[in-house]
């Protein structure tokens, strides 16, 4: 039996060697994707553009702003004279938020009453979300400093567990592999078997003594080697070159590593099994791709989905591994404060593989 799987394995191995284009392209995409997620990807958004419109050319007025720019969220990219000319600086696509001061503003600070008016470009909401978020945390910090002398001020000391920077990195890596290992094994084993039928080679296979079970292991395997290899890949360099920490053990982050890639494995034999062509199976596994990456809190955290979207979401692996990858990765937690999730994903994992299986055996009979 083994050396039947090893025979269906080298046959596979030597398909992939041969095509060196796609190789180059498995080996260089995950470096690829890491960079574009590190340069991209910031969920701290700094230099927002911002237009002014200070009626009050006050030393309140300056104060107020010069707290806007040296917090470093905020570029003054233009100061109009008016409440129109600022929308209209915001229309032309110039800012991303106006502030307007109100000719009153140094008056009503000395009464308590002062007030200013923020327009924020709602047509790009994430850019809205920290602009508003931030000019707002800025205002009333600002609003703490100048009754400081009068009120003695609440103090909260904050504490942040794990990522006490907020790095966006030490947040995306664990994510990334997992969603790398998902595209890869579902878009490399989704056309094993389709390949297979649309060349001719499938008949020669079934006049073989080679066993159904024996057929999928020796398709699956190389596959599987494929994307262990790219996972190591993008954690040594998350870990060596983005300085991204790896505080759990490795070698247990392996091995769920290798139970979510055989999910994968098995999700991709069900879509080459359930596919008539190539392009099917390249479409079907693209759409489970980009589904399972939105519903799984790759991204923004499944609990915040709607009921119906997180029930969906349960049925993709990747939604339990993500939790796994982070904890692993970023809380170095053990074995112990994640078995809830382990279990959950061997229970799908344990579906699909039977699944695919018997859909496998079917479709060779």
């Amino acid at each position: 039996m083994l050396r039947r799987i090893l025979a269906i394995t080298q046959k596979e191995l030597i398909q992939v060697l041969r095509d060196r284009a796609t190789l180059t392209l498995l080996l260089l995409m995950p470096l690829l994707q890491l960079t574009l997620f590190a340069s991209a990807i910031h969920t701290d958004i700094k230099h927002i553009p911002m237009v002014v419109a200070d009626q009050s050319v006050s030393s309140a007025s300056r104060s107020y702003l010069n707290a806007m720019v040296h917090s470093q969220y905020f570029d003054v990219v233009a100061t109009v004279p008016s409440q129109t000319e600022m929308v209209r600086a915001i229309d032309g696509g110039q800012a991303s938020l106006g502030i307007l001061i109100p000719p009153d503003f140094a008056a009503r600070v000395k009464l308590r009453q002062a007030n200013v008016l923020m327009v924020v470009d709602g047509s790009d909401s994430f850019t809205t979300n920290s602009a508003y978020s931030m000019a707002n945390a800025i205002s009333q910090s600002y609003a703490i400093g100048l009754i400081q002398r009068q009120v003695s001020p609440l103090n909260m000391d904050v504490r942040i567990l794990y990522n006490p920077d907020i790095k966006d990195l030490w947040f995306l890596v664990p994510g990334m592999i997992a969603m790398l290992l998902q595209a890869l094994t579902l878009s490399l084993t989704s056309l094993a078997v389709v390949r297979e039928r649309e060349v001719g080679t499938i008949e020669a296979l079934l006049v073989t003594p080679i066993r159904p079970i024996e057929l999928m292991l020796g398709k699956t395997i190389p596959n599987l080697l494929i994307a262990i290899a790219n996972m190591l890949t993008i954690l040594l360099a998350g870990v060596f070159v983005f300085g991204v920490p790896f505080l759990g053990n490795v070698w247990l982050f392996i091995a769920l590593c290798t139970l979510f890639a055989f999910s994968g494995l098995g999700l991709g034999l069900v879509i080459s099994v359930a596919s008539q062509s190539q392009m099917q199976a390249q479409y079907l596994s693209l759409l489970l791709n980009f589904t399972g990456m939105f519903l799984a809190g790759f991204l923004f955290p499944a609990y915040a989905l709607p009921k119906v979207l997180r029930w969906l979401g349960g049925i993709f692996p990747m939604t339990y591994f993500i939790p796994i990858a982070r904890s692993i990765f970023t809380k170095g937690v053990g074995l112990e404060a994640i078995w809830g999730q382990v279990a959950a994903l061997g229970v799908v994992l344990v579906v699909i593989i039977l699944s695919a299986a018997r859909l496998f055996r079917s479709s060779l009979d």
